[in-house]
């Protein structure tokens, strides 16, 4: 790289479910206050840039909604996606995507689906880096490798698919040592890389529309400038340029991006129940299983009951995910009672 990337603002596009982990996520990178009243606002439900200072480095945070939900509408999933890659122009340096340990991944692994799609297999093999949340639910001395080995397959796909880097951040912020680890893996990502951040063709020609907006903003701005000595056609400084960044930003958020053949309608059929009630089925059967003990004997049995009720390719995944789930909270409640 011509310049080392430590010493120019990271640009971080941080993904996850719309909850706790993502929020304190950019809490944690940008020492922001956590808390309903808080600074940072997860219901927005919109993209958002903030910058900030995190282990010595400047840092811009761009968060993003949860638009990889079979839930978020055909133009929100849009107009979302098309803030995400305006927002983090001309392309970041990591896209961190939040999973918690005691959710099923099917979100995550449709927003590396979606990532792939988009920017090309790189975005993920090379850039993007897992942020583990709700580790609490882990026992205390059971380390984060062996549970994704011995319970949760479906995360530890995930996990090969970016690389094997991941990280886990402390859900209060002014984690110092933890922030400083994550910040040096983003490093690391780019320095392997071979390049100064991501880009990709689209990220490219989304960073020329912003550029070219920015000197029209520029022209217009010195046209109401009623200075005579004013030179309205000499060239467009940096300092003006940055000056009109945001604005330029926000007048072309709304790109056509296709996404129909990465979220084909014909993809839900009435048959499949809506993202929103396998989660709420997925945490009533976890919670009732920790009542059962005795029947979570037959776990795999659950599991394909589980797949299918929910039918098709997705309920396999979720039910092999419940019967590994079940065995392991059926052998944690007999060591507790050991």
């Amino acid at each position: 790289m011509s310049v080392s990337c430590a010493q120019t603002e990271l640009r971080l596009v941080v993904l996850g479910r719309t909850g706790r982990g993502r929020r304190s996520t950019v809490c944690s990178i940008l020492g922001l206050q956590d808390s309903h009243q808080g600074q940072v606002d997860d219901q927005t439900e919109e993209c958002s840039k903030r910058r900030g200072e995190a282990a010595g480095r400047q840092v811009l945070v761009v968060s993003s909604p949860d638009w990889f939900s079979t839930d978020c509408h055909p133009e929100e999933r849009r107009r979302h996606i098309s803030s995400l890659i305006t927002l983090s122009c001309p392309g970041p340096h990591a896209f961190l995507l939040c999973v918690s340990v005691n959710q099923p991944a099917d979100g995550e692994t449709k927003a590396l689906d979606v990532l792939e799609k988009l920017f090309g297999t790189s975005a993920v093999s090379r850039n993007t880096i897992l942020l583990f949340t709700n580790m609490e639910e882990l026992e205390e001395d059971e380390r984060l490798e062996d549970y994704l080995v011995t319970w949760r397959k479906d995360l530890q796909v995930l996990l090969e698919r970016c690389g094997g880097r991941y990280h886990t951040l402390e859900t209060r912020s002014g984690d110092s040592e933890a922030l400083e680890g994550m910040l040096e893996k983003v490093e690391e990502a780019v320095k392997e890389s071979g390049e100064e951040h991501f880009s990709s063709p689209l990220y490219q020609e989304v960073e020329e529309q912003v550029r070219k907006k920015q000197v029209e903003i520029v022209r217009e701005r010195r046209k109401n400038v009623r200075d005579p000595s004013f030179l309205g056609d000499s060239e467009v400084t940096d300092e003006e340029m940055e000056e009109a960044r945001e604005e330029a930003e926000r007048s072309i958020r709304d790109l056509n991006v296709d996404l129909d053949h990465i979220f084909p309608s014909s993809s839900i059929s009435p048959s499949s129940p809506p993202a929103s009630f396998l989660r709420g089925f997925w945490e009533t059967l976890v919670a009732w299983l920790k009542w059962l003990p005795t029947l979570v004997r037959r776990e795999a049995l659950l599991g394909a009951l589980v797949g299918l009720f929910v039918g098709g390719p997705f309920g396999g995944m979720v039910g092999a995910t419940v019967g590994s789930v079940a065995t392991e909270v059926g052998r944690r409640k007999t060591q507790k009672t050991k």
